[in-house]
């Protein structure tokens, strides 16, 4: 990939990652909704895992945590996975998104991974 392709792709990827992890404070109920009822503290869960975000996208901007950034957000997103699975089975409305697309969305999480793994290495 080009580098200006990778910067792109970088840039892209810590806005979404910070973006996300502030909507975890702004719209805190609608993402305590999604988390499973074996969780204890879900508003914790939800702050603690917005905090990963905004940190992880951040520290993912920076050459010198960027390969660290990228295991951190790995470990987040298979963390967070069962609340996409509770979402699905559960059929939880997240904002008039259709059932069909919170199934896709789990595979979905598999490229996410492989996106944040990929920029481990971008100089």
């Amino acid at each position: 990939m080009p580098k200006t392709s990778q910067n792109i792709s970088l840039t892209v990827c810590c806005l979404l990652f910070i973006g996300i992890g502030i909507l975890h404070f702004t719209s805190t109920s609608t993402f305590t909704r999604i988390v499973p009822d074996f969780v204890p503290f879900p508003d914790w869960a939800v702050y603690i895992s917005g905090v990963m975000e905004i940190v992880g996208g951040t520290m993912l901007f920076f050459r010198k945590t960027r390969r660290f950034a990228s295991y951190f957000l790995i470990f987040l997103l298979i963390m967070v996975f069962p609340a996409n699975i509770n979402m699905a089975v559960n059929h939880i409305d997240f904002g008039k998104v259709p059932t069909a697309v919170l199934w896709a969305r789990l595979p979905l999480q598999a490229l996410l991974i492989y996106w944040v793994y990929q920029l481990r290495k971008v100089q």
